[in-house]
């Protein structure tokens, strides 16, 4: 199965609602859960999912990106292939490599399109897209296999949240038969609880014809608002494909620090151990529900605390001062807190930054 499938990994991001937890770093570089980075969820579903190869479709400081993956991300078994770049990284020579020339990418079609021939080929039977900002862990094997089992030209992912948050997703509605009828790409006003997870198969010669035919067009470049769309009206077989368990979309500061929250919880839906290790990947970490100076948080084991630590992700490498106190808060790589500060709902970056979290804009450094 795994030969004939094209994965591909749309990782353009610049991260611009993610505050300064954006700034200076590519929003698929942000760090999550104590453990990893964006990126490495969608990577590492793919190398367990039986796919020895995922295509990198980016733009935005691709040099950079691909630098990244190339140290964190090229093993035995499961590789990233950086497209026209990738004889060169395979060569281990990219001193002379240079950022892509042309127009920036108006959208995620784009990605595909200028990397047509990296993506559709002879033996490419089907497309699997991926997004860099996703947190899940997810084995698509079966849904490859549904997709071809009831020849659908298009296959989406799909889960059920919380209404309140819909209009950032793409809406998506199903008939009786589980044939998709409505796509609603941040509906205001939405009708259905059900969103499009943003991962999902196409039939490749499909997709490549549809891409074909609306590229030239007054389209806005995007397999969301422009692809399915168009194929929805052209009346193809678009089925859909529930998503157990834990997913999250994380687009903006507050959903980054609503998923933390969510794993400090008792029983949470995506414990720490469930996450990819790149970060420090040999040491040691994870949810400790009570010990001296710590209470439900994620915590490594090199971590240096003299004060109290509720409710929060910390990654390697953070210290906490003497009476010093942090609730409800994320702790990047190598942060400090100095003594008898309290923090409470924040993110601290590893220059000492606080990005506070009472959801509007602000922070001070500490």
């Amino acid at each position: 199965m795994a030969e004939t499938v094209r994965a591909v990994l749309l990782a353009g991001g610049e991260g611009r609602r993610m505050g300064r937890l954006g700034h200076g770093r590519l929003k698929p570089l942000v760090p999550f859960g104590g453990s990893c980075r964006l990126v490495d969820f969608s990577l590492s579903n793919a190398a367990a999912s039986g796919l020895g190869e995922v295509l990198l479709l980016s733009q935005f400081e691709e040099k950079q990106l691909m630098d990244d993956l190339h140290r964190t991300w090229w093993r035995r078994g499961f590789r990233v292939h950086f497209g026209p770049y990738d004889r060169a990284y395979r060569d281990g020579d990219t001193r002379e490599l240079l950022r892509p020339a042309g127009p920036p990418e108006r959208g995620t079609a784009d990605a595909l399109i200028r990397k047509a021939p990296y993506v559709f080929g002879p033996d490419t039977s089907e497309v699997l897209v991926l997004h860099a900002d996703h947190v899940y862990r997810f084995d698509y094997r079966p849904l490859i296999e549904q997709h071809r089992r009831t020849r659908a030209a298009l296959t989406v992912a799909y889960q059920r949240i919380e209404r309140r948050f819909v209009h950032l997703f793409g809406m998506v509605e199903f008939d009786a038969t589980g044939q998709l009828t409505t796509f609603a790409e941040k509906p205001a006003e939405p009708t259905s609880d059900l969103v499009f997870a943003a991962f999902c198969v196409f039939d490749a010669g499909v997709l490549h014809r549809y891409l074909e035919n609306l590229d030239g067009t007054g389209w806005q470049h995007d397999i969301s608002r422009d692809v399915i769309p168009a194929m929805l009206t052209g009346g193809e077989r678009i089925l859909g494909y529930e998503v157990p368990g834990h997913w999250e979309d994380i687009g903006t500061l507050e959903r980054y620090h609503l998923a933390h929250l969510a794993m400090v919880q008792r029983n949470p839906a995506l414990p720490v151990e469930r996450l990819p290790r790149t970060v420090r990947p040999t040491l040691a970490r994870g949810l400790v529900t009570e010990a001296p100076g710590i209470q439900d948080s994620v915590v490594p084991a090199d971590l240096v605390n003299d004060g109290l630590i509720e409710r929060s992700v910390a990654f390697p490498g953070v210290r906490i001062g003497a009476e010093a106190v942090v609730r409800r808060s994320v702790l990047l790589p190598g942060a400090s807190v100095p003594a008898g500060i309290e923090i409470d709902s924040a993110i601290v970056l590893e220059d000492g930054f606080v990005q506070q979290l009472d959801y509007a804009s602000g922070g001070v450094s500490v």
